[in-house]
């Protein structure tokens, strides 16, 4: 069914979309790429009085280093993370995942900001910004702010981003040495969202022994969500099959798996301890 009537504005400066947002009093939706938002409105589980098109705003799409640190505008493109020289080299996680999301046309258009501030629980950027714990800049009427990744995430399509807040920037820390990394997921035939899906970081001494482990989950609850018992599991030992096998098995402790038509919350449990293993093992061979 097409989506209810809306009201479109693509204002030029923050401050413009900042205050059509307050006038709307949260009646309103942000517009990145819209590869998340038109389906739902059709579907019509959204329906707001106004779409506001940041599309126009400038400064708010680029990758860029400062000081150690990988900045990432909110509206830079799936296939932009995906093709960047920076990132392959500084945060090869984050161009491994995007270059799994949908098809060509969803990767051209869709933003890493959208992406991460829809909250897809089967989204795959969300799972990576959980392992790397991004740094998520917020900024609305009373000022910026900003967030971490592992806090971000509410519940299903709900972030801890206020209605009068806008997503602008990203940041992630470039890789310390001897770190590798990993995204591994059981893809939806048909829409290719995770049905479990795990993002895995890495980082060894240099004998081997894992120093920090970083592992995020999604499409296995209602968010994405940190695998805390896994990477409590393998700090402290040498990256092996036996560590990667053992620490794995500990995916789904916490957590309550969904059910649904595609996968029973056991078969989810399942997967979560299957597919950590894989993004582990591949993550480790990477350092």
């Amino acid at each position: 069914m097409p989506a209810t009537a809306f009201e479109y504005h693509a204002p030029t400066t923050l401050q413009e979309a900042l205050s059509l947002l307050t006038q709307y009093g949260g009646e309103a939706k942000i517009l990145a790429g819209g590869h998340s938002l038109l389906p739902i409105m059709n579907l019509r589980l959204a329906q707001p009085k106004a779409l506001i098109d940041i599309g126009k705003i400038a400064g708010l799409s680029g990758i860029r280093e400062e000081n150690g640190t990988i900045v990432i505008g909110a509206m830079t493109t799936h296939y932009l993370l995906e093709s960047s020289p920076l990132l392959k080299q500084k945060v090869p996680i984050l161009p491994e995942t995007a270059a799994v999301i949908g098809d060509v046309q969803v990767r051209n258009r869709g933003t890493i900001g959208g992406s991460i501030a829809h909250a897809d629980p089967a989204g795959d950027l969300p799972a990576a910004a959980v392992a790397l714990d991004m740094q998520l800049k917020a900024v609305g009427p009373r000022g910026e702010r900003t967030l971490k990744a592992r806090e971000f995430f509410i519940d299903i399509l709900t972030t801890a981003l206020q209605p009068d807040e806008i997503l602008t920037e990203i940041r992630v820390p470039v890789f310390a040495p001897r770190t590798g990394s990993a995204y591994e997921k059981f893809p939806n035939p048909a829409s290719r969202y995770a049905i479990v899906g795990a993002a895995a970081v890495v980082t060894t001494d240099a004998s081997g022994v894992c120093q920090k482990a970083s592992v995020g989950l999604n499409g296995i609850s209602g968010k994405p969500v940190a695998a805390v018992g896994v990477e409590q599991a393998l700090v402290g030992k040498r990256l092996n099959d036996q560590s990667i096998q053992e620490s794995a098995a500990k995916a789904a402790d916490g957590l309550e798996p969904l059910g649904d038509i595609f996968a029973s919350a056991e078969y989810r449990a399942h997967l979560a301890r299957v597919y950590t293993k894989r993004a582990l093992t591949r993550a480790s061979a990477r350092v």
